[in-house]
């Protein structure tokens, strides 16, 4: 489970509100991972990824925006991060998914885990540096 700590802000606020629900996200892939009563989890997961899909876009878009506007010069590297990202979201093969739902949860899991808290500290924190 993921706990959003003050030394992941980066000090901009809609962007910290938005990486705070990043880690709801992630969350609730960890709590249906975790929920041994569900035998059938195919559409929860649909419904996780769907949400993980459409609120990085919106928080990448947000994000790069900023980036803009401040002329950051980190924005081309961090661009490409973010579209690999969704990328990596998009190739997640639904029938796949469906035959060995709890391996696909856990590698979800654990790269939506690792790449937000990555990203977060070493990309997004240089932003405002």
């Amino acid at each position: 489970m993921l706990v959003w700590k003050e030394e992941y802000a980066i000090g901009v606020e809609s962007i910290d509100n938005q990486h705070k629900h990043l880690f709801e996200i992630g969350n609730s892939i960890y709590e249906l991972l975790e929920n041994y009563v569900l035998e059938d989890k195919y559409d929860r997961i649909i419904n996780v990824l769907n949400d993980l899909r459409e609120y990085t876009k919106y928080h990448f878009q947000s994000e790069e925006d900023y980036m803009i506007e401040i002329m950051y010069s980190g924005y081309f590297k961090q661009k490409v991060e973010h579209e690999d990202f969704i990328d990596k979201i998009e190739e997640i093969q639904l029938q796949d998914l469906d035959e060995n739902q709890e391996k696909h949860i856990r590698e979800l899991l654990l790269f939506v885990f690792n790449w937000i808290l990555e990203h977060i500290l070493q990309r997004d924190k240089l932003i405002t540096a």
